[in-house]
């Protein structure tokens, strides 16, 4: 049961831009098809995607830099006054599946302008052209060439949808290494069980303008290759409290017309009984990674509170 603590609804009713965005995004094409038929079929033989570019617009506003991680090519991108005192290692969403769509670009603008902090974004390879294991190891070169060079108390891991599991991941085998972690941890609706097992999300469903619950189990099936989806090693949700309770200051925003909404619920509780500094933040009829759509007051509240959890 969460606690009046552990839970803030920040938004109680969309706003106007909100309510405008929900309506264009039910009305076209879906990122991911609304079956699972639908998504074996497309993943089938398909052409590799390619990840969106970087706005030509990043070279004016800010300090861009491009290096490698594990064989694939990393961004890093400053304030235009240089390296900041919080560098932010940022994983992308789509499902796993999907490279770095063109709306991520602007989310990682405003974390630099309003947050003042460096952000590094990994282009990492997706399935299922590339496995798990190699997405991981793209996720690790790029902690350990950060950490070789900044101050880790003061890299803070975040991400989207199946980014947010791959920052949370990564946060989980460096505390299992026992070795330096990051000094927090931000989840923009995470995908915590690959499984979705819990009955409650179902309610959710029909809210939901992108998601859909046998999509996301076909997709977490093939993600998860050999391995059990309904593990831990899988579906961080199901992470032993001893090993939550090794994790940093954690906070994680989600829309309440988001699937993975009741996870971050459960999941915010154990973190929490675990000992763990946590919060989830919640916005009423808000969509999946609502965040994204940067001119809506949501998002500008996003960015606002992690501004004040980086400076806490």
């Amino acid at each position: 049961m969460l606690t009046e603590t552990a839970i803030e609804l920040r938004s109680s009713a969309p706003s106007l831009i909100m309510r405008a965005v929900k309506w264009v995004i039910a009305r076209r094409p879906p990122v991911f098809p609304h079956d699972a038929a639908g998504f074996q079929a497309a993943m089938a033989g398909r052409k590799l995607p390619a990840d969106a570019p970087m706005p030509e617009a990043f070279f004016r506003d800010f300090q861009v830099g491009g290096w490698d991680a594990a064989g694939h090519p990393v961004v890093t991108i400053h304030p235009k006054s240089g390296p900041a005192e919080w560098h932010m290692l940022y994983f992308h969403g789509g499902g796993f599946v999907r490279p770095m769509f063109k709306v991520h670009w602007p989310l990682v603008a405003a974390m630099v302008k309003h947050c003042g902090i460096s952000v590094t974004v990994p282009l990492y390879p997706v399935v299922p052209e590339a496995s798990h294991a190699e997405q991981d190891a793209v996720a690790d070169a790029a902690w350990a060439t950060l950490a070789e060079h900044h101050d880790p108390a003061k890299i803070i891991l975040n991400g989207d949808s199946a980014g947010g599991h791959m920052a949370l991941a990564l946060a989980l085998r460096l505390a299992k290494a026992g070795g330096a972690m990051p000094g927090k941890l931000a989840l923009f609706a995470p995908w915590l069980d690959l499984t979705l097992a819990d009955p409650a999300i179902a309610a959710v469903e029909p809210h939901d303008v992108m998601l859909k619950i046998g999509t996301l189990r076909a997709c977490g099936a093939l993600v998860a290759g050999g391995r059990d989806p309904a593990s831990a090693e899988v579906s961080p949700l199901y992470t032993p409290a001893e090993e939550l309770a090794l994790l940093p200051p954690t906070r994680i925003w989600t829309g309440r017309h988001d699937l993975f909404i009741i996870d971050s619920r459960t999941f915010i509780a154990k973190l929490r009984a675990a000992g763990v500094d946590a919060k989830l933040y919640e916005y009423e009829a808000a969509p999946h990674v609502f965040m994204a759509i940067t001119p809506t007051r949501e998002a500008r509240d996003v960015i606002a509170l992690l501004r004040d959890f980086l400076v806490d």
